[in-house]
């Protein structure tokens, strides 16, 4: 290895790149993973959505945003029943255009009750939320997220008391979120507004169904039994009685997150797949180079046969030499990955995150290559006959 330098390197050059590329696309996936569950975790870990299920009407299945099955009574009937949930807020939605003066945005409008900001764990920085009182009169008021004043008022300004306009109705903003940024998917998370869900259901959305309830359970361990008792509650309230299929579906957090981590890990694996690839050639090409140093040490080989030594003695000559190319080539490739992992990909704008077990199962891939691809060429040495290999030009 040391009498063949650049040979060597070369050899050595595809388990670096296999092993970085291994690597680099464990952590992009660890990475991604990760950022996901903080970003869901930042909604509440405890987190329950109850939403309309889709129904049968004529044999004919509908959407379940058109469904209508979620009431006022059994909001009450939650709040008045509830043992395994902490925190209950209605919600109506709706999307429009926001004006003030000559400017204006699209946004969403968000019906919710008090308890909504305590669920997401949405702060207020400037400003106070609505009150219980707002929610009994409808009181046309709302809490607007950082986009909407930026769009609206320009930066710096302060626009608690000022009055904007959505769908033509005056709206009084009483409060400005805290900025949350953009999550995972690209959406602009303080692109938002809050008012009473009376509001926006009377003055609004003009109708008398909610499009979802939010909830939040005593604790994440205490998830399921939050479900199973929201189930019964609303079971009970759409007079829904043996067999019959719930008209509603009720989602948790920690479902999403186990989801969402399930298709991040396949999706990881499929590119760790793609890049073991690399590796395979890598090994291919040592194979290559140690058959060439077989062929040019025949006399060597032959010689050292001559003077005593066996064919495993020969055998584990040529084997360690391979090992050692493939290991030194994976802590090279290794110190790559890390590198780019760690510098260069964030520049990208990607979360990045190198899982420590993804560094030892580099080392064990890399002997696995070394003792796969070298054996050929170490069993053609061992094999070799001592007279002929002397006589070899």
């Amino acid at each position: 290895m040391a009498s063949n330098k650049m040979r060597s390197f070369l050899s050595m050059l595809g388990i670096i790149m296999g092993v970085a590329a291994v690597i680099i696309m464990m952590s992009i996936g660890q990475g991604s993973k990760e950022s996901i569950r903080k970003e869901l975790s930042t909604m509440g870990t405890n987190l329950l959505t109850i939403r309309p299920g889709a129904d049968m009407r004529g044999g004919v299945r509908q959407d379940p945003s058109s469904m209508q099955t979620l009431k006022m009574a059994d909001y009450e009937s939650i709040l008045a029943n509830k043992k395994f949930v902490t925190k209950v807020s209605p919600e109506v939605t709706a999307s429009g255009q926001v004006i003030y003066g000559n400017n204006n945005t699209n946004t969403s409008m968000y019906g919710e009750s008090t308890d909504y900001l305590d669920i997401k764990q949405w702060e207020v920085e400037d400003g106070e939320c609505f009150t219980d009182e707002d929610i009994k009169k409808a009181a046309k008021v709302v809490v607007v997220g950082k986009t909407i004043v930026d769009e609206l008022f320009g930066k710096g300004t302060d626009p608690i008391g000022k009055t904007i306009r959505f769908k033509s109705i005056p709206m009084r903003i009483v409060g400005v979120l805290k900025s949350k940024g953009y999550n995972s998917w690209g959406m602009d998370q303080d692109n938002v507004m809050i008012a009473p869900y009376t509001t926006v259901m009377k003055r609004i959305a003009a109708q008398t169904y909610f499009s979802s309830i939010v909830c939040s359970a005593v604790t994440e361990e205490m998830s399921d039994a939050a479900i199973e008792e929201l189930t019964q509650i609303l079971r009970e309230n759409h007079k829904l009685k043996g067999e019959a299929d719930d008209d509603f579906t009720i989602r948790s957090q920690a479902e999403m997150m186990e989801t969402m981590s399930s298709t991040m890990d396949t999706v990881t694996i499929i590119l760790v797949v793609a890049a073991a690839f690399s590796l395979l050639v890598a090994g291919i090409g040592i194979m290559n180079i140690m058959l060439v140093s077989v062929t040019e040490r025949t006399k060597e080989i032959g010689l050292r046969m001559a003077v005593g030594a066996t064919g495993l003695v020969i055998s584990l000559q040529f084997l360690i030499e391979s090992v050692l190319i493939s290991l030194t080539g994976g802590l090279l490739g290794v110190f790559v990955g890390c590198c780019v992992s760690e510098f260069l990909v964030p520049m990208f704008g990607m979360p990045s995150s190198v899982p420590a077990w993804s560094i030892y199962v580099s080392f064990l891939v890399c002997v696995c290559i070394g003792v796969l691809f070298g054996y050929i060429p170490a069993q053609k040495a061992a094999n070799m006959d001592p007279i002929e290999a002397i006589r070899h030009e």
